[in-house]
């Protein structure tokens, strides 16, 4: 892959992944207008360890303090004795849906979802559902019900946005996407769906790059592959890094609409592009 080729891939998925219109969308779309023979090789998903290490940096006191808790709550037997460790032990639980259905599921998926008609089908379908979603938050608004904080985030609500999460393995769901619309169908305030919904990808996405960069350590690390990978890694992170400032910035003076127009505007490109035999 030319070095031009990887710092395109990074910036799409650095502006993607936390934007919620979805990464793997566009990647794989993108992949297949470059002409790549297998765009849903594992360059796909491990080039998402770059936007988990913007993650990392931007929450990087947050976590901190999450892992202590977590480890203090291990060595002493005990569950979510305090904040912190109480939001680690929501994002464990809010991970075992997708690590499941993930395991289980993932050959089934790359056969029938990763292809541009069932991306755009399934972007149209959750955009409906993050529009449903702020429609919920304007009905809540007007019963007079106040958005729910962090601090009111409990075992059922880490379990429903893990739900979700899982549903974003179909490229064109969007996690960030589907996490925030869970989000906010659970009554959270938007911005605290946002920081949810990031804090909850450290393990999914975690996972899934050090997975595939495993199983296809042979071709990600030879030596005519390992810069366009470092450099795709690169500009994520960066560009990542951006993405969730702005994102968070964004959501506290605005809903999802535009997001959920872009969705269904993307959902048409990828129908005209397959009408004119551009993709496939």
């Amino acid at each position: 892959m030319p070095i031009w080729e990887a710092a395109l891939l990074g910036l799409i998925q650095g502006l993607t992944e936390f934007l919620p219109i979805s990464s793997t969308a566009h990647l794989l779309i993108a992949r297949q207008l470059l002409g790549h023979e297998n765009p849903e090789d594992a360059f796909t998903v491990v080039i998402q360890l770059g936007t988990l290490a913007a993650v990392f940096v931007y929450f990087r006191a947050d976590i901190i303090r999450m892992l202590n808790g977590l480890w203090a709550d291990i060595r002493a037997r005990r569950l979510a004795s305090t904040p912190d460790s109480r939001i680690g032990w929501l994002i464990v639980l809010g991970t075992v849906p997708v690590m499941v259905i993930g395991f289980t599921l993932k050959k089934w998926l790359k056969a029938n979802f990763f292809h541009p008609a069932p991306i755009a089908v399934v972007a149209i379908v959750f955009a409906l559902l993050m529009a449903a979603s702020e429609w919920w938050v304007t009905r809540r608004t007007n019963r007079g019900l106040p958005p729910r904080e962090e601090g009111n985030i409990n075992w059922l609500d880490a379990l429903w946005v893990g739900l979700f999460q899982a549903l974003a393995l179909m490229p064109g769901g969007s996690r960030s996407g589907t996490t925030i619309t869970a989000g906010l169908f659970a009554g959270f305030a938007r911005p605290v769906a946002a920081r949810f919904s990031f804090l909850l990808s450290l393990p999914a996405i975690l996972g899934a790059g050090m997975k595939e960069m495993y199983d296809e350590r042979a071709t990600l690390f030879a030596s005519d592959q390992i810069a366009a990978l470092g450099v795709g890694l690169l500009v994520s992170a960066v560009v990542g890094y951006l993405a969730i400032a702005f994102l968070l910035s964004f959501l506290k003076r605005n809903s999802t609409a535009t997001f959920v127009v872009y969705r269904l505007l993307l959902a048409g490109v990828i129908f005209g592009l397959i009408a004119k035999g551009l993709l496939k």
